[in-house]
């Protein structure tokens, strides 16, 4: 029973970071949902701001601090390992749907290129920005990074057994695909408002924190076989760096 309960439970941990996700791509690009980043009741300024940074700041503090190896050790002493992730990964995603349904719109154009050619380039890098996401978490193992293979192996009566990842694909040009994605979602729209460009400027802040905790860790579980990887291998901007050798990655932000 107990191993069923736990496949029930990461699969359903799944489903609602998949809806989050979902929900992400059409809240950031004010399409197909009926709550995105530049709709709903407005509300006095000062309010909008503090609700906007407190939603914010508590997705940023549950994302970072329960992804830190310390707490994880701590963390597990209470919830059991197997559904470890699918927990992380559970009140992610609630986090990020409450942050979409309380999200305040603030009204005013930075700038807007929907009539132009540069709003359609715009609106496929969009595109392109949430495909790399995507796309990148299949690079490592998507199953692991989302909670599904723990669980899995625990109903099969398998021991888990941590991923070695070598670099592949965008893992090749960055280090960081997955971010680099999120960025570019965030950034490239048609219709840049100033909710919108609060919500992406915070985000991006965060972004470039959060990777600095992360690469600590990689260099603790690698040492010097991430370090070379760092060294030939820019972080988000895909500049040339010389001949790079494949070596491990893990990317859990």
């Amino acid at each position: 029973m107990a191993q069923i309960l736990t496949l029930v439970y990461g699969f359903v941990a799944y489903a609602v970071f998949l809806g989050a996700f979902l929900y992400a791509i059409g809240f950031v690009g004010n399409i197909f949902v009926p709550k995105s980043i530049d709709s709903g009741a407005t509300f006095p300024l000062m309010e909008t701001l503090v609700t906007n940074v407190l939603l914010l700041t508590l997705f940023a503090v549950q994302h970072s601090v329960m992804a830190r190896p310390a707490f994880k050790r701590w963390w597990t002493r209470i919830v059991p390992k197997q559904i470890e992730r699918s927990t992380y990964v559970l009140l992610a995603s609630l986090i990020l749907l409450l942050l979409f349904w309380q999200w305040r719109p603030i009204t005013g154009v930075v700038w807007d290129a929907r009539s132009t050619m540069l709003g359609v380039l715009l609106l496929g890098l969009f595109g392109v920005g949430w495909l790399i996401v995507l796309l990148s978490t299949f690079m490592i193992d998507h199953f692991d990074l989302f909670g599904l293979r723990q669980v899995t192996l625990y109903f099969q009566q398998r021991p888990y057994t941590p991923v070695s990842f070598v670099t592949r694909g965008l893992y090749k040009i960055v280090r960081h695909p997955i971010m680099l994605g999120f960025l570019i979602a965030f950034w490239a729209t048609p219709v840049m408002t100033l909710g919108h460009l609060m919500f992406t400027v915070i985000t991006t802040a965060y972004i470039l924190v959060a990777l600095q905790l992360e690469e600590h860790d990689l260099l603790e579980a690698h040492r010097q076989t991430y370090e070379r990887y760092r060294r030939e291998t820019p972080m988000l901007i895909p500049l040339p760096t010389g001949k790079r050798k494949p070596a491990p990655v893990h990317e859990k932000v």
